[in-house]
């Protein structure tokens, strides 16, 4: 995964729940790294159940993890002094309200990358960055993670079966911005 602070973040936090027995699993830049496109990112994103959230918060704050404000789902690393995002279970990617894609159960999502790190597995990624840039119109990136995707792993058209049926318009017109080829400028 690397030697920034971005990466020992998460490799600390992957410990500290390993230790635990909760399971989790690493989302965003990280996870769309692990799955071939490299980019840069300055925080940890990661997956877990509220029970799971609840367990690690009594026992790891104040010993090495902070909370961003009293009560949030988010903390810091107070040894690296990176952001950690938390992303619950049964919550909605993109702009948070219900709808027909939402977080799974990082114990069935999960996938173990090259470094042994618990990941979100590829189809999940990709649903998940759809699914929260088609309602949240103010994160474009998701979609450009998804073309990145389609290019590393040189996904078909027909990856679509591996979705939610609400992102499968958004995947072909992703997969058709996939396949022109990067211009020199």
């Amino acid at each position: 995964m690397g030697e920034a602070d971005v990466q020992q973040t998460a490799k600390r936090l992957t410990a500290c729940l390993r230790e635990m027995g909760i399971p989790h699993a690493i989302c965003g830049a990280l996870a769309v790294t692990a799955h071939g496109h490299v980019r840069v990112t300055v925080d940890v994103d990661v997956l877990l159940t509220p029970e799971g959230l609840a367990r690690f918060k009594a026992r790891w704050l104040g010993w090495g993890w902070v909370e961003r404000y009293p009560g949030s789902k988010g903390m810091r690393d107070a040894q690296y002094n990176v952001k950690v995002d938390v992303l619950l279970t049964g919550d909605y990617p993109g702009d948070g309200k219900p709808g027909p894609v939402a977080f799974p159960d990082p114990a069935k999502a999960a996938v173990t990358s090259e470094a042994g790190t618990p990941i979100l597995s590829l189809p999940v990624l990709i649903e998940l960055k759809l699914a929260s840039g088609m309602t949240a119109p103010d994160r474009p990136r998701d979609f450009d993670d998804v073309i990145q995707l389609i290019r590393a792993n040189h996904l078909p058209r027909e990856y679509t079966s591996n979705l939610n049926p609400y992102v499968h318009a958004k995947y072909h017109e992703l997969w058709g911005y996939a396949q022109i080829k990067d211009r020199e400028l």
